[in-house]
C-alpha cells in the first residue's frame, strides 16, 4: 500500500487539530515543555504516514482487499474461452467379446458349391471358415486433443461477476474504515502522550513551589514563628506531589508504548513533541449537516451497501438455476493405436452444448430463498448502522459542546485558584496565614491546573471523535482541506 501522501480525510483531521485552540492560562503555558519548533500538524502528518504504511492490522486489511480484486478477476475470466490439452493412453486386456457365427452361415454354401463343381473342369475347393470372435475394446489405444470451451449464454457468470465486484468494493471500504479508525487512534494516542507530559510538567512546577514552601516553613520554624507540625505538613505535601510525578512518568511511558505500537515501531523510541495549538472558540455546526455528511462519507455504510448489492447479485445467481446454458465446444487431435498424424488418425469435432435443468428437487428454489433472506438481513444491518452512526454523531457533538463548556469553567477555576495561591504565598511569606490555609490554596491551585490540563486534552479528543463520527473532519468548522 502506498502512503506517500495522507488522504484528504486525514488532512481534515490535522486541520481540525490545529483549529481547536484552547485559551490556556499563563501558568499552564509556563509549565509546558520548550517549544519543539514543529507544529502539531507537521508532527502528526509524519506519524500518520508512518502508521498507515506499517500498521500490521491495516496491512492485513490491504491483503484482504487485494484478494477480493483477484476473486473479481477470476469471476471475469469465466467469460473467456478455456483451452485445454487432454491426452489419454490405454492398455486393455480381456473384457466383453462379440461372437459372429460365420462358419454356420457360409460353410454349408461352400460345401454345396464344392459338390456341384467337382465334375467340372475347374472344380471349386472352398475351405470351411471358423466362427469369428471380436473384443469390444482395443488392447492399445491413445487419444490426444486440444479442447476449447466458450460459454455463449450463462446467466450465472454475469451474476457472479456482479457479486464479486460488490464484495471487492466492500473489502475496499472495510480497509478505508479501518484506516479512519487508525488515524483517530493515532491522533488520540499522541494527545494522551502530550497530556501525560503536561501532567508531569505541572507536577514539576508544584514540586518547585512546595520545595520553596518547605524552605520557608523551616526558616519560620527555626525563627520560632511556626510550630514543627507545619513544617512536617509542608514536607508531607512535597512528598505527595513527588509521588504524582512518578505516576505521571509512568503514564508517559505507557502512552509512549501504545503510540509506538500503533505505528508499528520499537516501543522504546522517543516521540517528537510539538507546539500544541491554543484553543479559541469551536462551533461543531448544525447536527443535521453532520448527520447528512456522515451518511454520505462513512466507509462503514458504503461497505454495508456493497454487501447488499452482493446479496442482490446472489439472488440473480440463484435464479440462473432456472435458466438454460449454451456453450460452444471445439475439439481436434489424433487417436488410434499409435501416435500418428495421418488422415486416418486426425479428427475434429464441433458441438453446441445446450443444458437446461428441468427439475433438481427444488434446490434452485431453496437457493433463491436463501439469497433473498440474505439480502433482507443486509438491508436491516445497513439501516441499523445508519441509526447507530446518527446516534454516534449526535452524542459526539453533545460531548464536544459539553467539553467546551467544561473548558470555560476549568479556565475560570484555574485563574481564580492561581490568584488565590498568589495571595496565600504572600501571606505565608509575611507569616500571617496558617499552614493549613496555605496548603489548601496550593492544593486548590494544583487541582485546578490538573483539571484544566485534563479538560483541555479531552476537548481535543472529543473533536477527533466528532470528526470520525461525521466522516468529514473539519468541514463543519468552515476550514478547507
Amino acid at each position: 500500500m502506498s502512503t506517500s501522501c495522507i488522504t484528504a480525510q486525514h488532512r481534515f483531521l490535522l486541520a481540525l487539530l490545529l483549529s481547536t485552540q484552547v485559551l490556556a492560562p499563563a501558568t499552564l503555558a509556563a509549565a509546558q515543555s520548550t517549544p519543539a519548533g514543529r507544529t502539531l500538524e507537521q508532527v502528526l502528518s509524519d506519524y500518520l504516514a508512518q502508521g498507515l504504511d506499517s500498521n500490521l492490522p491495516l496491512q492485513q486489511q490491504e491483503i484482504s482487499f487485494e484478494r477480493s480484486v483477484q476473486a473479481l478477476a477470476e469471476a471475469r475470466g469465466a467469460y473467456l474461452p478455456s483451452l485445454s490439452l487432454e491426452a489419454r493412453y490405454t492398455r486393455a486386456h480381456g473384457g466383453r467379446t462379440i461372437d459372429i457365427p460365420i462358419g454356420s452361415v457360409v460353410n454349408p454354401v461352400y460345401a454345396t458349391l464344392n459338390q456341384l463343381t467337382q465334375n467340372l473342369p475347374s472344380p471349386t475347393n472352398f475351405s470351411p471358415l471358423p466362427h469369428q470372435q471380436f473384443t469390444t475394446q482395443r488392447p492399445r489405444e491413445q487419444q490426444t486433443a486440444l479442447r476449447i470451451m466458450q460459454p455463449l449464454y450463462a446467466p450465472a457468470i454475469a451474476a457472479n461477476v456482479r457479486a464479486q465486484r460488490a464484495n471487492s468494493y466492500a473489502a475496499q471500504f472495510t480497509r478505508d474504515a479501518f484506516r479512519s479508525v487508525l488515524v483517530r487512534d493515532i491522533g488520540i494516542a499522541y494527545l494522551d502522550w502530550c497530556k501525560a507530559n503536561q501532567s508531569l510538567a505541572i507536577a514539576e512546577s508544584n514540586i518547585e513551589s512546595l520545595s520553596e514552601n518547605l524552605r520557608v516553613n523551616n526558616k519560620l520554624y527555626e525563627a520560632g514563628k511556626v510550630t514543627e507540625d507545619q513544617a512536617l505538613r509542608a514536607q508531607a505535601e512535597l512528598l505527595s506531589v513527588q509521588q504524582q510525578r512518578v505516576e505521571a512518568s509512568n503514564a508517559i511511558a505507557r502512552a509512549q508504548r501504545y503510540f509506538n505500537f500503533l505505528i508499528n515501531r520499537d516501543r522504546a523510541l522517543p516521540i517528537e513533541p510539538s507546539d500544541l495549538p491554543r484553543v479559541d472558540t469551536l462551533n461543531p455546526g448544525p447536527l443535521e449537516t453532520l448527520i447528512s455528511e456522515s451518511m454520505r462519507r462513512r466507509a462503514e455504510l458504503r461497505q454495508l451497501d456493497s454487501l447488499q448489492q452482493a446479496a442482490a447479485a446472489g439472488i440473480d445467481a440463484a435464479r440462473s438455476g432456472f435458466k438454460p446454458t449454451l456453450a460452444l465446444a471445439l475439439e481436434g487431435g489424433t487417436q488410434g493405436e499409435e501416435y500418428r498424424f495421418g488422415p486416418n488418425e486426425r479428427y475434429a469435432i464441433g458441438s453446441l452444448v445446450f443444458s437446461w435443468s428441468l427439475f433438481s428437487g427444488n434446490q434452485s428454489r431453496a437457493r433463491v430463498g436463501q439469497a433473498t433472506l440474505a439480502q433482507k438481513a443486509s438491508a436491516l444491518q445497513l439501516e441499523q448502522a445508519r441509526q447507530q452512526i446518527s446516534l454516534e454523531v449526535e452524542q459526539s457533538r453533545e460531548d464536544l459542546l459539553a467539553g467546551l463548556s467544561a473548558l470555560r469553567t476549568a479556565t475560570a477555576r484555574e485563574s481564580a485558584a492561581r490568584a488565590g495561591f498568589k495571595i496565600a504565598s504572600k501571606k505565608r511569606d509575611a507569616g500571617v496565614i496558617s499552614q493549613v490555609e496555605f496548603l489548601d490554596a496550593r492544593t486548590s491551585f494544583a487541582d485546578a491546573q490538573s483539571n484544566l490540563n485534563l479538560v483541555r486534552f479531552e476537548v481535543f479528543a472529543r473533536a477527533i471523535e466528532l470528526d470520525y463520527a461525521a466522516g468529514n473532519p473539519a468541514q463543519h468548522l468552515g476550514t478547507s482541506p
